[in-house]
């Protein structure tokens, strides 16, 4: 498999600029997730590896060798499209093989490598239907064969499940990830889904207004978030983000409670954002009452909406039952805060 490498690349459509500077490095084998909202630049950075898009500054390289003026074909990469892009008039195994078949490779080893790709992906048995007769799941399945078949260095994956529904989304993830493992290429994924972000990722990378934001192990971007935006992307139920003061090095006040947060080293005054997890709060005890103005009832686990210095606090109870109390004590427990500059928006401390 291929190593990719992305240096300061940049992306112009005319004066407007969608892409600046982004800089990454992809280890052979690794799956990288690039998440972000609509028109953050995530699937225009894709386009750009796969050479679908032209790169208007910085470098692309693919296995060691700069690919900015070859072909999309000259590449080595496979990519599977949200829209499955399969031939309505094709058979199953007539769209997996169809670029073998473009290629000259002869009809018997098609067969064998169609029957071996169809066997993978759990297609054997429909290979003699048409994509009409499929179910979506069975489509995206017939998309990754047809990229898996060209045994590609390097598989591209633009939002490949947004089309599918909630259950078949899951259960593609697995298959996805599932594949991944077995055959080791070096995979990027595009998708604005956080939680197939979470799932999916060795590394995510997180855009925002067309740059890198952060990246790092879906584990170290959900528990230390390097700015704002990240902190209010990532989590389902997103972090709790309430503005503040500081007080002294180490504490802030909101609402008139002053909260020791560990060493800021901000002068008096300054204005800050203090970020907390739903699930991290204290409940039953401290100097805040949320004041309950709706419930979610997910089975596991409760989510209570209500504010905390004019923003929107939730606070998630696993296991509540019972009748839906008005008020809620709780505390902020200084191990789960983080703190942000709300100038800047970036993370303060470690």
């Amino acid at each position: 498999m291929a190593t990719i490498s992305l240096r300061a690349v940049e992306k112009f459509y005319g004066k407007t600029q969608v892409t600046h500077g982004v800089s990454l490095e992809i280890p052979s084998g690794e799956f990288v997730v690039i998440l972000g909202p609509s028109g953050c630049g995530k699937s225009t950075l894709l386009r750009m590896i796969a050479g679908l898009e032209s790169i208007s500054k910085g470098e692309i390289a693919i296995a060691g060798k700069v690919v900015n003026d070859l072909e999309p074909r000259a590449r080595g990469c496979a990519m599977v499209f949200q829209n499955y892009a399969l031939y309505p008039h094709m058979t199953v195994a007539e769209n997996i093989g169809y670029a073998l078949k473009v290629a000259g490779i002869s009809k018997a080893e098609r067969a064998t490598r169609i029957a071996k790709v169809a066997e993978t992906i759990g297609l054997a048995d429909y290979l003699n239907r048409k994509p009409a007769q499929l179910s979506g799941g069975q489509r995206q399945r017939v998309a990754m064969g047809r990229a898996m078949i060209r045994e590609p260095e390097v598989f591209l994956f633009d939002e490949p499940l947004s089309n599918l529904d909630a259950k078949l989304r899951v259960q593609m993830r697995i298959e996805i990830r599932k594949l991944h493992n077995r055959l080791g290429a070096t995979s990027v994924f595009v998708t604005h889904d956080q939680i197939e972000a979470m799932t999916l990722a060795d590394r995510l990378v997180v855009m925002n207004a067309g740059r890198a934001e952060q990246v790092g192990s879906p584990a170290e971007i959900y528990r230390k978030p390097s700015s704002l935006f990240v902190a209010g992307f990532i989590g389902s139920p997103p972090m709790n983000l309430i503005p503040c003061e500081a007080k002294g090095s180490d504490t802030v006040t909101i609402e008139g409670h002053d909260i020791i947060t560990g060493p800021h080293h901000q002068g008096q005054g300054t204005k800050l954002v203090l970020g907390i997890r739903p699930e991290d709060v204290t409940i039953g005890t401290g100097d805040f009452t949320l004041s309950v103005e709706f419930c979610e009832e997910l089975g596991a686990a409760r989510l209570y909406h209500g504010k905390l210095a004019q923003e929107t606090f939730i606070l998630q109870v696993a296991g509540a039952q019972g009748p839906v109390p008005e008020h809620i004590a709780f505390s902020l427990p200084q191990a789960a805060i983080h703190l942000f500059d709300a100038r800047s928006g970036l993370r303060l401390g470690d």
